[in-house]
């Protein structure tokens, strides 16, 4: 399929005429046009279609079918006969009332080509570029961040099915690919125990017996691996992604050395983010958070939120499930500096703060990143003494307590993520005899005395304002925006489905949240135009009824 790139493009008087008597009042895909115009023009996908070849579709008119299918939840099939069969559609793409169309595996082809040339997010960037020529996006104002969990589109192992399956992936694999050499290699008891897909009731009963079972499936795996990287065997098996993913989930999962080959055990696997999870998606990890955990991703959804504007998403991150989201922040700074969409005041919740982000979006970006850190655990006791009480002389590397005793040792250290901090200690001959001990620590009073965790001074000073900042009621108000962000991500959820993913591997699943994140664009310039308002927090009717009789909390 080549770039054929259309002449400016007039809606036929046929399709203007049908759509505006079938749809009087209009509709969202009519109203996009007559709102935006041309939003894709074929020379913005120039650099994903070649010149030479048959004639294709064109991708400006491809990216807006794909945009309206993400907006209505359509499959591809679905899709392709909103075009041969809608007026609305056919109107929005200026077509002739008897274009019949295109074959619907034309949607997965484009959006292959825009993951193979690394322009995933160009249907997105352009929207918000035409908003912000519209006025309806700029920099400078606030912003809310929040993420939620996606799920793979593969079921969730544990280790002996995980295990189990790999080596029967790789089976599968090879008796397409290479079914006379497998015929020649394959042991006749592999058919009985890998035939079908591997179940967790079909394991036998007994640790021993599920640990002897494991043992066996890792000798049947090196031995396949062994079979395929002889001399004699074609070379071509070992670049079979499944023979690939294979030799990576054993070298994971089992110890083999001189001593033999034996099941790895718990503390002795990789991290979870190096850790394959599935045969079949090498990019989903199980992630944990708040004590739930899932095998996927994570993405991370940033929106625009002043009154006098519509809210537009202006950010789309999608991770692994392991990444936690202080790890993302800066990331999301630099992605909406880059859009020229950085806001002023960036709104999020805990898991995006620490006194280094904080620190470093004011001073490298000018940017307020408005949100809640950690409290001093000390401080937050019953009449406690949290480090605020304590006087820190930076430049004389001494600390000086309430009762006035001054620390015996400073110590500059690393916490195990390399993050600097400073360890300060108090001599038990100050602390044992202090009256104000009993709300200043509980260390054994015998053997130890105060001691404090402090971070480099700019930081600290950060952390301290900040956590004076977030008691007041002030601040808490202008905090209180960043609830809007769970509606974002509900609509989502409701219109695009984003909590479980339909494709396999991290391109595509990123790709997926930006198109959903278009077409929630779409929805809501929409509503924008014919002022349908924002709606508030949805209440029970117990919860109405309370407020009704002024009894809600």
């Amino acid at each position: 399929m080549s770039l054929r790139p259309r002449s400016a493009v007039q809606i036929p008087e046929a399709t203007v005429a049908v759509a505006r008597a079938a749809f009087p009042k209009g509709c969202l895909a009519i109203r996009l046009r007559d709102e935006l115009g041309v939003l894709f023009s074929d020379e913005q996908f120039a650099d994903a279609f070649p010149r030479r070849g048959g004639p294709g579709r064109a991708p400006g008119e491809l990216a807006l079918v794909t945009v309206l299918q993400f907006a209505e939840g359509l499959t591809d099939r679905q899709a392709a006969d909103a075009v041969r069969g809608r007026i609305d559609w056919k109107y929005a793409l200026a077509l002739e009332l008897t274009d019949p169309g295109f074959d619907f595996s034309v949607l997965s082809e484009f959006r292959d080509r825009l993951i193979e040339h690394g322009i995933e997010a160009r249907v997105f960037d352009l929207l918000l570029d035409r908003c912000s020529e519209l006025g309806l996006l700029r920099a400078g104002g606030r912003q809310r961040t929040d993420s939620t969990h996606v799920l793979a589109a593969v079921r969730t192992l544990n280790r002996m099915e995980f295990v189990g399956e790999t080596l029967r992936a790789a089976l599968e694999a090879l008796a397409v690919a290479a079914p006379g050499w497998l015929a020649e290699v394959v042991a006749p008891e592999w058919i009985e125990r890998y035939g079908r897909r591997v179940d967790s009731y079909r394991f036998p009963k007994g640790e021993d017996a599920r640990t002897r079972w494991a043992t066996t499936v890792g000798q049947d795996g090196f031995a396949l691996l062994e079979a395929i990287h002889a001399g004699d065997a074609p070379h071509w098996l070992r670049a079979i992604p499944a023979v690939q993913t294979l030799r990576v989930a054993w070298i994971q999962q089992y110890h083999r050395d001189d001593k033999g080959m034996r099941w790895r055990e718990g503390n002795d696997l990789p991290p979870a983010g190096v850790r394959l999870s599935s045969p079949y998606d090498r990019d989903a990890h199980y992630g944990l958070k708040r004590g739930a955990g899932w095998c996927g991703y994570k993405v991370h959804l940033s929106e625009t939120c002043e009154p006098d504007q519509p809210h537009l998403i202006t950010n789309v991150h999608t991770t692994d499930a392991t990444v936690v989201d202080s790890e993302v922040t800066e990331q999301i700074h630099l992605d909406l500096a880059g859009r020229g969409l950085g806001p002023g005041t960036h709104v999020v919740d805990a898991g995006y703060v620490t006194a280094t982000l904080i620190l470093t979006a004011r001073q490298e970006k000018a940017i307020d990143l408005l949100g809640p850190v950690g409290l001093d655990t000390h401080a937050t006791a019953k009449q406690g003494l949290g480090q605020e009480a304590f006087a820190i002389d930076w430049q004389a590397r001494t600390a000086t307590c309430p009762g006035g005793a001054t620390s015996v040792s400073w110590s500059d250290q690393r916490k195990p993520n390399g993050t600097p901090i400073t360890r300060v200690h108090f001599a038990i001959t100050d602390c044992g005899p202090c009256p104000l001990r009993a709300s200043c620590t509980k260390a054994d009073g015998h053997r130890y005395g105060r001691s404090l965790t402090l971070l480099p001074a700019a930081q600290q000073k950060i952390l301290d304002q900040r956590r004076r900042e977030q008691e007041t009621q002030a601040w808490k108000e202008c905090y209180a925006v960043r609830a809007g962000i769970e509606g974002t991500i509900s609509q989502a959820v409701r219109a695009g489905g984003i909590r479980r993913t339909r494709y396999r591997g991290l391109p595509k699943t990123r790709l997926a949240h930006l198109l959903t994140a278009t077409a929630i664009n779409l929805i809501r310039l929409d509503a924008w135009w014919t002022d349908i308002p924002i709606r508030g927090t949805r209440a029970s009717r117990l919860e109405r009824l309370g407020a009704e009789l002024g009894l809600a909390a």
